[in-house]
């Protein structure tokens, strides 16, 4: 049996380069998320993309499996703030997801940086988002904050 389904659907209208759609989330916690090729790939203007989206995923998945990780040491964490950017490409002609880089920043009482570090290493190998971008390079720089 699954963990968890989520849904959300997206609706285009017109070309690639001229066209446009909206997403949304069965959950309704987004709202009407609108999209475009060009908020893709120049500015984004209030509009939103599937590398924005997996950015998001991944800075919160990954923020849950550290908390996690730190809780199981009982050291719950004061604060997390996980940045990520999601970088898309060319390989071999086609537009490709190559990577995700986390900038993680930890605020955490009674953890020394060895214990923090391995919590860091243990939470990337937990995060279902991080797997899936396992052919992807994935980079996490992490850093404990002074409480």
């Amino acid at each position: 049996m699954s963990i968890a389904v989520r849904n959300a659907v997206t609706t285009w209208e017109g070309s690639l380069a001229g066209g446009g759609g909206t997403l949304t989330g069965a959950s309704g916690a987004l709202g009407e998320l609108p999209v475009t090729w060009a908020a893709r790939t120049e500015e984004p203007g209030g509009k939103t993309s599937p590398e924005e989206l997996a950015a998001a995923a991944h800075s919160s998945c990954f923020a849950m499996a550290l908390s996690l990780r730190l809780t199981e040491r009982h050291r719950p964490p004061e604060r997390l703030r996980v940045e990520a950017s999601v970088t898309l490409d060319e390989v071999d002609g086609l537009p490709t997801i190559i990577s995700s880089q986390l900038l993680v920043r930890a605020r955490v009482s009674g953890l020394d940086d060895d214990e923090f570090a391995q919590a860091v290493q243990e939470a990337e190998q937990l995060c279902p988002v991080s797997r899936l971008f396992a052919g992807a390079r994935v980079s996490v720089e992490a850093l404990l904050e002074p409480n």
